[in-house]
């Protein structure tokens, strides 16, 4: 890899751990090309991404950055995923590692803090960005809705009444 070439991978590297909200920091020997595709595919679907770097060079990106503590995981061969989702990265990794077990997480970061492995496990139960967001329209629909069907029945009601006082008084 020519220098130029060392120098646009560590400052596109910086940008990454700059904007991110979480990193998540794997080793992958013995994941197959196949099933590299299969989970680069998974994170895209989910909003995150998977790279694979030169430890050495990852280590000079994340320098001056707030995931700086994760440099400290950067040894054999390791993949970074990272998603501005909080969550995504981290729940996408921790289902591949279930279901293959080549792919090992040694931990990540989310801004500032550090995440070990059961920190990592911890975020990928959480749910999603967008599951928050439904459940909290969710949540402020539903007074709206409450409300609506409160002043509706008692007109409901009193037509009912005024219906089987017509019909009381038409039998009478």
């Amino acid at each position: 890899m020519e220098r130029a070439a060392k120098r646009e991978l560590v400052s596109t590297l910086n940008d990454v751990f700059n904007t991110t909200s979480v990193v998540v920091v794997a080793h992958y020997a013995g994941l197959t090309v196949a099933d590299m595709q299969k989970l680069r595919a998974q994170m895209k679907q989910a909003g995150a991404t998977v790279k694979v770097a030169k430890n050495r060079l990852a280590k000079i990106a994340l320098e001056g950055t707030d995931v700086a503590s994760i440099s400290g995981l950067m040894k054999g061969p390791t993949l970074i995923a990272y998603s501005s989702d909080p969550v995504a990265a981290a729940k996408v990794a921790v289902d591949f590692a279930k279901g293959n077990d080549k792919l090992v997480i040694l931990g990540g970061a989310m801004g500032a803090t550090a995440l070990n492995v059961d920190g990592v496990k911890a975020l990928a139960t959480l749910p999603s960005l967008d599951e928050l967001r439904g459940t909290l329209i969710g949540l402020i629909q539903a007074p709206a809705t409450k409300i609506a069907q409160l002043s509706t029945a008692p007109a409901a009601k009193l037509a009912r009444v005024f219906g089987a006082y017509a019909k009381t008084g038409e039998a009478a």
